[in-house]
């Protein structure tokens, strides 16, 4: 198992010796059994992904009986309370590594926290590790196990089989709806110190972009993007909701021999695989093979990647790594931007210091494609806000905004209105290239702005 973990305590293996039924059925509690053993002062981490339903709803239960218990969920996507108002923070102090709509107004308000935290970067001891190792007490969503004693992770590995093995406890949620994959997915029943069945919805998109009536932005981003993608190449999909259209809105409909190495897969993806359009024939590393960390989507996705082996899914530590994607020959990062500045340095996180999401994966695939032979990375983002009132190619972020890719990581930017390339291109030329993108109703002023900034004065 490939991981970025230095001298943390591993605490469990599995043991294959073991009667492995006999440990399931002497393991196996209600949720509430399950959750006494956490004690005020202790370190709960929650599985990014799916968050085990029962076991959050028996934890959260306890509200009146614990205080100060450090509660870690990367991706909050199941709500048992605690993100609602500050009177819970006596109780759970919540910690979240991207902002969702359950999370958002309480990370603004400051009573759920925000993490920052990059994947590809080692966790040790001395210098700080991802909040989902060593936990007092770590909670993960399973499938049943196998004839052999293994559970699946589901449809998402990230960082959950080096979590368990670092956990002081470890209690797995068994859910028969659970797909499984091959690749990295998988646990076996002796590395669990507690079981508890419970069936739940599973299945998930990443932005819940709507299943019909594809709007005309998401073509035209389809045309513009389908254009700078060339037959053989591998691709990667990011989140939001134009990059997760293009393989619905026809991107790559008349490519062929694409790759997929993704971190996340979006709806639709598998349609490109039943029409021959993504083959993985040309790939470089993991030839045949799709390769992500999470496979999302429909319904109709999750249930063609059950046990399909094409699919391979890794740890994030992995597959999320700049030195991985780099291995990738003509890799294309697709991702999408909230606003960018003329210098090229753009956001996917806050608009000054209001928090909408975090980096995700963004940064390291970047990075990777940039890196990789024959590599690009592509920037979208609508040129206008929603309502059309504000441009999102301003002149300088506002103050206070994260800046998710720096502008020595911007290369090829696309709106509605065409395409700017910023690799080896001076302030003064990205200048230009982003404002003929821009809306036209804003091109004026960002010309004038432009030109007190690059030109001589």
């Amino acid at each position: 198992m490939f991981n970025r973990v230095r001298d943390l305590p591993i605490l469990r293996n599995p043991d294959f010796r073991a009667d492995w039924r006999r440990h399931y059925d002497s393991r196996l509690v209600d949720a509430e059994t399950a959750v006494a053993g956490i004690k005020s002062g202790d370190h709960v981490a929650f599985c990014r992904g799916r968050e085990p339903q029962a076991l959050g709803l028996a934890l959260a239960a306890r509200r009146n009986e614990l205080q100060n218990v450090r509660v870690t969920l990367p991706q909050p996507g199941r709500d048992f309370g605690w993100y609602d108002d500050a009177t819970w923070v006596d109780s759970f102090q919540v910690e979240v590594g991207i902002t969702t709509g359950l999370s958002r107004e309480g990370v603004n308000n400051g009573w759920v926290l925000f993490r920052v935290n990059l994947d590809m970067a080692e966790s040790t001891p001395d210098l700080g590790a991802n909040p989902s190792y060593c936990a007092d007490a770590y909670l993960v969503e399973i499938s049943p196990p196998d004839e052999h004693g293994f559970c699946s992770f589901g449809a998402s590995v990230w960082d959950k089989p080096m979590a368990i093995k670092t956990a002081k406890k470890v209690m797995g949620e068994v859910n028969p709806k659970m797909i499984r994959t091959y690749g990295e997915n998988y646990v076996h029943v002796t590395e669990f110190d507690y079981f508890v069945e419970n069936e739940a919805p599973t299945g998930w998109t990443i932005s819940k972009t709507p299943t019909k009536d594809i709007p005309p932005l998401a073509k035209r981003f389809a045309e513009l993007v389908g254009g700078l993608v060339n037959d053989g190449d591998t691709i990667q999909l990011g989140l939001g909701t134009i990059s997760e259209w293009l393989p619905r809105a026809g991107a790559f409909d008349n490519h062929v021999d694409l790759g997929l190495y993704s971190e996340l897969t979006p709806r639709g993806t598998t349609k490109l695989i039943e029409g021959g359009v993504i083959t993985n024939n040309r790939k470089s590393i993991h030839r045949g093979k799709c390769i992500s960390t999470a496979a999302g989507g429909g319904r109709d996705d999750v249930t063609f990647i059950n046990e399909n082996p094409m699919f391979e899914l890794y740890n994030v530590e992995y597959v999320v790594n700049p030195m991985t994607v780099a291995q990738n020959d003509n890799f294309v990062a697709m991702n999408q931007a909230m606003a960018i500045d003329l210098s090229g340095q753009s956001t996917a996180e806050t608009l000054g210091t209001y928090q909408w999401s975090g980096p995700g994966g963004q940064p390291a695939m970047a990075m990777g494609a940039l890196m990789a032979k024959g590599g690009r990375s592509i920037l979208m983002l609508p040129s206008t806000s929603n309502d059309g009132t504000k441009s999102r190619i301003v002149s300088v972020l506002p103050e206070g905004t994260s800046v998710t890719i720096p502008r020595y990581l911007s290369d090829i930017v696309v709106t509605e209105y065409g395409v700017a390339y910023m690799r080896w291109k001076t302030l003064r030329e990205r200048a230009e290239a982003l404002i003929a993108i821009a809306h036209p109703d804003f091109r004026g002023e960002l010309e004038k702005a432009a030109r007190s900034r690059f030109w001589p004065h």
